[in-house]
């Protein structure tokens, strides 16, 4: 049986349980993650994406750096999604031009490999950060100076 995926550092001290790691752990860890991370130097669309796709690439990818969740390893995962979104979508009219019963055969595949395109796309978009709940995964701790204040924090030492 396979155990949880590991959490960010973020993430366990978003929650509230980091009370179970020291603070030689959590230096080691945030130092691990940070290398993991990755370098941002080299996010730019790769020149097999057309035109258009270029243009949605550096839009997503501008989000995503904004939010420091997408580095230089993910520009191969991004390009995917963004191709296999443009061939789901062009599939679209396609599909809607056959009719289903005399073009049954057709039909069916088509529909058959636009559902697999969906299903690579959603993959894609939750690697990536790009649905909600993938989102709601990324929790950020706030910084001490956006805690709110404890009426009892100033006879803290």
């Amino acid at each position: 049986m396979a155990g949880r995926n590991k959490q960010p550092l973020s993430v366990i001290q978003g929650n509230g349980k980091s009370h179970h790691l020291t603070k030689e752990e959590i230096k080691k860890r945030a130092e691990h993650e940070d290398k993991m991370r990755g370098n941002t130097d080299k996010v730019e669309a790769p020149s097999y994406l057309l035109k258009k796709q270029k243009e949605e690439f550096d839009s997503i990818a501008a989000e995503l750096l904004e939010l420091e969740i997408m580095s230089n390893l993910d520009v191969d995962t991004l390009s995917r999604y963004i191709e296999a979104k443009s061939e789901h979508q062009r599939l679209g009219p396609i599909i809607r031009n056959l009719h289903p019963v005399e073009d049954m055969d057709a039909y069916t595949k088509l529909n058959r490999t636009r559902k697999q395109l969906s299903d690579e796309c959603r993959a894609y978009a939750s690697d990536l950060g790009l649905t909600i709940t993938s989102r709601l995964k990324l929790v950020i701790p706030q910084k001490e100076d956006d805690k709110p204040k404890n009426k009892f924090s100033k006879f803290a030492r």
